[in-house]
């Protein structure tokens, strides 16, 4: 799989009987602030940025970390932008709105 850096939008729309889902989706904001990836969080979903393995094992750990804290149904949504000869970066779209 290619090494570069790809950009992944991802969502996750937690459900659990008696609990909050916005605090569950704080879980997985968490998870992804101790991942040491540049991320930004916007109101719908999250932006990070990393090798692709890197991403899809965070998600993997965001799932695990979910379920833990007692969700019982989850829908994830990613979006990946990948160019295969060159990193993408968060900054790349965003700079000039900074």
């Amino acid at each position: 799989m290619n090494k570069n850096k790809v950009n992944m939008a991802l969502q996750v729309l937690p459900q659990a009987e008696g609990k909050n889902s916005y605090e569950l989706v704080d879980t997985a904001i968490h998870l992804i602030q101790e991942s040491g990836l540049t991320y930004q969080v916007c109101p719908f979903e999250t932006v990070i940025e990393g090798k692709f393995d890197e991403l899809m094992d965070l998600v993997k750990r965001i799932h695990q970390e979910l379920e833990k804290n007692g969700t019982e149904k989850l829908m994830t949504y990613i979006k990946i932008q990948t160019v295969f000869q060159q990193d993408v970066t968060i900054d790349d779209k965003m700079h000039k709105y900074k």
